[in-house]
Formats: structure tokens, C-alpha cells, sequence
């Protein structure tokens, strides 16, 4: 005879796999930081060549359009190697739980999570047309917090707790905005790389 207690634990596993998205690998989160972090490194090299000091807080000023596109281009090859990381290690953890990675989970998921982004993507095209470049890493702090909170309902409610981290972080660096770029590598590289093995740790 099936012992109850073992039925309802079962029942239970199906109705969370069909209504969230189980599969995010925690080594991902790792992944985007430490790829978050080496461009961060990146980026302070580009700017002591054109003479920005980010340590005093000058990073708000001595920006040139030359070096607005060569941060923007560096911007766009983190986000897809970090976007790469992700979807790989996470395909191959859904392979390894016998679990399909497309389902109407996935696309709710993906609707919530895209939509702040897009919004803040365009935000940031915004200051960038306007020079406004000390204020876009606040920005991007800022819409990928609101997206990972608008995302968290359809994944682990963990991820809620890194939203709301961004966003502070993103608050804080709005009011000093010569800093930036120290608190996107606080942001999208040590919060994602803790968040990452305490989630490896919690699911693996």
C-alpha cells in the first residue's frame, strides 16, 4: 500500500514542475558573475586609457563617444557570454532531470523576465543619446532587479531576494553615480556569484 505522506510529496513535485521553472543551474549565477567581473576589469583598463580615475569617484565624468560605443560594445558581449553560460549549464541540468526546458512555464517566465528588460534596455539607449553615461550601469542595475522580481513567481522565489539586492544597489549608485561601475561588479558580478552556490548548494 502507497504510504500517503509519499503520495502527496509526489503530487506536489508535479504541481511545482508544471507552474515553475525548476531547472536554473545555481553555477550559472557563478558563471555571469565571475563573466561580469572580467568585464568590469575590462572596463576600468578602457577607462584609465582615456584617463576616467574610478577609485575617487570620477566616473561620472571624462567620457567620450568613442569610448561610449567601446563600453556599449563590451556591454552587449558580457551580456550574451553570460547569457550563453546561463542557458547552457541550465539545458544541461534539465537534460540531467529528464525534464523538457521549452513549456508554457518557461514562456510565462521568459514574457515576465524580458519585458522590464526591454523597457530598461531602451531606458539606457535613452541616457546614452542624452550623455547621460554615468547613470546607465544605476539603470541596468535597477530594470534587472524590477525583472528578476517581476520573473521570480514562475521560478525558485529565491531569485526575488537577488532582485531585490539589485535594485538597491542600483538606488544607491543612482545618487552617486561617479561609482557606477563599482557597483554594477558589486552587482552583476559578487551578487550573482554568491546567490549562484548558495542556490547550487540549496538544489543541487
Amino acid at each position: 500500500m502507497n504510504n500517503p505522506k509519499d503520495d502527496l510529496q509526489h503530487i506536489r513535485q508535479m504541481m511545482e514542475r508544471s507552474s515553475r521553472f525548476i531547472s536554473l543551474n545555481g553555477l550559472s549565477g557563478v558563471a555571469a558573475g565571475i563573466i561580469a567581473l572580467i568585464g568590469a576589469f575590462i572596463a576600468s583598463k578602457l577607462l584609465q586609457q582615456q584617463g576616467v580615475n574610478y577609485l575617487p569617484g570620477e566616473g561620472y565624468y571624462g567620457y567620450t563617444y568613442d569610448l561610449g560605443i567601446r563600453l556599449l560594445i563590451l556591454a552587449i558581449i558580457i551580456l550574451v557570454a553570460a547569457v550563453g553560460a546561463g542557458i547552457l549549464l541550465t539545458v544541461q541540468k534539465t537534460k540531467k532531470q529528464g525534464l523538457k526546458i521549452w513549456t508554457s512555464t518557461t514562456q510565462r517566465l521568459l514574457v515576465q523576465l524580458f519585458l522590464p528588460l526591454a523597457a530598461g534596455g531602451l531606458f539606457c539607449l535613452a541616457l546614452f543619446y542624452h550623455d547621460l553615461f554615468g547613470l546607465i550601469a544605476p539603470a541596468t542595475l535597477l530594470f534587472y532587479g524590477l525583472a528578476l522580481i517581476n520573473a521570480s513567481k514562475y521560478t525558485y522565489s529565491d531569485i526575488q531576494y537577488l532582485g531585490i539586492c539589485e535594485v538597491f544597489l542600483g538606488l544607491i549608485a543612482s545618487f552617486i553615480p561617479g561609482y557606477g561601475l563599482v557597483f554594477w561588479a558589486l552587482g552583476f558580478g559578487v551578487l550573482h556569484i554568491i546567490y549562484g552556490l548558495l542556490m547550487y548548494k540549496k538544489y543541487k
